[in-house]
């Protein structure tokens, strides 16, 4: 191990123990709406905008960073990434008893710190992996977005089990437990050593010469974000509504075995990897194929599969563009990295919310309703078939998107 590997491999340890820290930030409310809803009476509708404030505060970081990262203290910015993410747990392991009249309020409040540590981290830790001196960085780039999957395994299986054997009343010490993970990266972060980062002189780096092939980087993380968090956020609902697969085990066997085909597909790259454009190519046609093959299939074994194989495609489409992006722009500011997490959480909000709305329509409409019925499905099924369906053209655009974008950098490089 070189000086430089030495120098710097706690620093690369607080940064994925970041990223595990910000897939319980990003999942843990979502697991807990059961609880919520039985213990405190606390309507569905009111705690899927739990979900709203944890993208839109993210979303909002993202942004603040596109612009105005230079008037920040990047070091001490990123050491108390970890301190947030933990503040944030502790509002909620303490709203039974701290805050008994106002139980819903304190939940949005903790929801929106722990969601500015997970955007910081989301924003920050990408440019100081990217600034470590390393033989292969896009492979050190894969390992920092892995470490996030196999947190989303671990997030999703413990808390299901810790519920399971404990009971919902028993949340906030799930909360308590995981709230040992940004204690540790704290640890971590205070005794590391940050290297210097490449702010990218105005406006964080977007340089008028480069802005056109950012923003084509751009979209094609939104559409790799898409494609993503469209089967993480629906795979359990839709395991349970569309293939008749109970709960638990569509939890177990859907939402976490997609996290680690997600992890597997990353931990892969890292330590294989070389060119990132065909798997960016592949991944997205191939889980464009498994959205499709999701809504069309009425076999639930077969349903299930390619669900979990979507994991594995979409595994390297929102890193693998960060990647792509270091390829063909080099010294690469705060800015860019904020903006390409911006689109990437734009697309993982957006997907999401239009197949839910697509699955309530279609759910009530008298002509999906008889189509419904001559194929003997539920309107609710058809709805989250035809959702898929329409899920499906997010890959299916950052194909078409990619095979442009080779065109646009070749020309750019023979110029």
């Amino acid at each position: 191990m070189t000086d430089m590997a030495k120098k710097y491999r706690l620093t690369r340890s607080a940064c994925y123990s970041a990223g595990f820290s910000m897939s319980a930030a990003t999942n843990l409310s979502a697991l807990l709406f059961v609880p919520f809803h039985e213990l405190y009476g606390i309507s569905f509708s009111r705690l899927g905008f739990l979900v709203l404030v944890n993208f839109c505060t993210q979303l909002m970081i993202d942004l603040v960073f596109t612009f105005f990262s230079k008037k920040f203290n990047l070091t001490k910015t990123i050491k108390s990434i970890p301190a947030v993410v933990l503040v944030g747990f502790m509002i909620y392991t303490l709203v039974p008893m701290a805050f008994p009249g106002y139980t819903y309020v304190a939940l949005v409040a903790g929801t929106f710190v722990f969601s500015l540590g997970a955007g910081l981290g989301e924003v920050l830790t990408s440019p100081v992996i990217a600034a470590i001196p390393a033989e292969n960085p896009e492979r050190e780039m894969s390992k920092l977005h892995s470490a996030y999957a196999w947190g989303t395994v671990a997030v999703v299986i413990v808390s299901t089990l810790f519920l399971k054997i404990t009971g919902n009343h028993n949340w906030m010490y799930l909360v308590l437990l995981w709230s040992i993970v940004p204690v540790v990266s704290l640890v971590l972060f205070l005794k590391a050593e940050i290297p210097d980062i490449n702010l990218g002189g105005e406006e964080g780096g977007l340089k008028k010469s480069n802005r056109f092939g950012i923003m084509l980087c751009t979209l094609c993380i939104f559409f790799g974000g898409a494609a993503e968090m469209t089967m993480t956020q629906w795979i359990s609902g839709f395991a349970e509504k569309a293939l008749g697969i109970s709960k638990v085990y569509g939890d177990v066997f859907g939402m976490a075995l997609f996290a680690f085909a997600l992890g597997f597909g990353r931990t892969i790259y890292s330590m294989k990897g070389k060119s990132i454009y065909p798997i960016l190519l592949g991944g997205m046609g191939l889980s464009a194929i498994c959205y499709v093959a999701a809504a069309l299939t009425g076999n639930s074994v077969i349903g299930l599969i390619v669900c979990v194989l979507t994991g594995f495609f979409t595994a390297m489409l929102w890193p693998g563009t960060i990647v792509y992006v270091n390829e063909k722009y080099i010294s690469c500011g705060v800015g860019v990295y904020a903006l390409l997490a911006a689109g990437g959480d734009l697309g993982a909000s957006l997907s999401p919310q239009l197949m839910g709305i697509i699955t309530d329509k279609v759910a009530v409409s008298s002509l999906w309703l008889e189509k419904a019925a001559s194929m003997g499905i539920s309107g609710e099924q058809m709805g989250m078939k035809v959702g898929m369906l329409v899920a499906a053209t997010f890959p299916l655009l950052g194909f078409l998107l990619l095979l442009y974008m080779k065109k646009y950098f070749s020309k750019q490089k023979n110029t």
